[in-house]
């Protein structure tokens, strides 16, 4: 039998559904898992409908636990406060999330991290990252998020927006992003472009990599294109940051398998420099849809 010590609740609120886990905190086992839909636009008074699963869910494992309040992590989009309250920061989606103050609506101890941030804490806890000091994690999905594991240590920067590797610039003269960004790494790559980047002829990016191993040709060009970008952008970040592995989590790595991984270790054979012929470690996520969750009470 767990006690109260020894347990703690990782919450994972996506903007589709909210995740939750009963983790064991010596082991990272999941002891128990539960998930409720997001309702993301949706409000009960005041406050937002997600608030409300949240501690139905928090009440939920509790209950299972049976050893009493358990401390919750809780992993968001946007920028964590530094006091780990809150979001700070997170425009145009998941409404009433930006200063909702979690510790004082759940009554409980929590801390607040960026999603992308608690997925490679969750890596390195029990997944591809298990055992690394320096580790870059890319997050391809709706949008490309990151986080970067540095000296053993996650890398949050001044205001918390380290590891927004998705806003990096790989053609300066593009068009700026939502962050202002030219030509950045998520316009080229993010789901949410799609649509845009193939003129209307697909609308996910599981689609154009279907039609591109069908061997239609302008899927398979305008694949390659995103994944030798991806590829040039790794390569950077790969001379700033010097790490032992790369890890490709998110819905896009997930689906798209070989179909991504092959082409992409073929360009980094062309732009990766590798001094004494060292040669940086490629690797899917591994600890799946809750490395979040399981990241956020590390």
């Amino acid at each position: 039998m767990s006690t109260a010590s020894e347990l703690a609740i990782g919450i994972d609120l996506g903007g589709t559904y909210i995740k939750a886990a009963l983790v064991h905190r010596h082991t990272g086992t999941l002891m128990q898992t539960c998930s409720l839909p997001t309702c993301d636009g949706e409000w009960r008074g005041t406050e937002p409908l997600f608030a409300h699963g949240v501690r139905d869910l928090v009440r939920r494992l509790e209950a299972t636990a049976g050893c009493g309040p358990l401390a919750v992590g809780l992993c968001a989009p946007g920028i964590a406060h530094a006091s780990g309250r809150y979001v700070e920061w997170m425009p145009g989606r998941m409404h009433g999330l930006e200063k909702f103050d979690w510790p004082a609506f759940l009554a409980h101890e929590v801390r607040v991290l960026n999603d992308a941030h608690a997925a490679l804490l969750g890596e390195a806890w029990v997944g591809s990252a298990r055992g690394c000091q320096d580790v870059i994690m890319l997050t391809l999905g709706t949008s490309v998020g990151g986080a970067i594991l540095s000296g053993g240590k996650l890398i949050r920067g001044h205001i918390g927006r380290g590891g927004h590797l998705g806003h990096i610039s790989i053609h300066a003269d593009g068009e700026q992003d939502a962050f202002q960004t030219p030509g950045s790494l998520d316009s080229f790559l993010g789901n949410h472009t799609v649509s845009e980047r193939t003129a209307g002829r697909y609308e996910s990016t599981h689609a154009l990599v279907a039609a591109a191993l069908a061997g239609e040709p302008d899927a398979r060009v305008i694949w390659d294109a995103s994944v030798r970008r991806l590829a040039v952008a790794m390569a950077s970040l790969v001379n700033v940051l010097d790490p032992e592995r790369v890890i490709l989590g998110g819905g896009i790595s997930a689906g798209a398998g070989d179909a991504l991984l092959l082409p992409l270790q073929a360009y980094l054979d062309q732009f990766e420099w590798r001094p004494g012929g060292h040669r940086v470690r490629l690797m899917l996520a591994s600890a799946g849809e809750w490395a979040g969750a399981c990241g956020s009470v590390h």
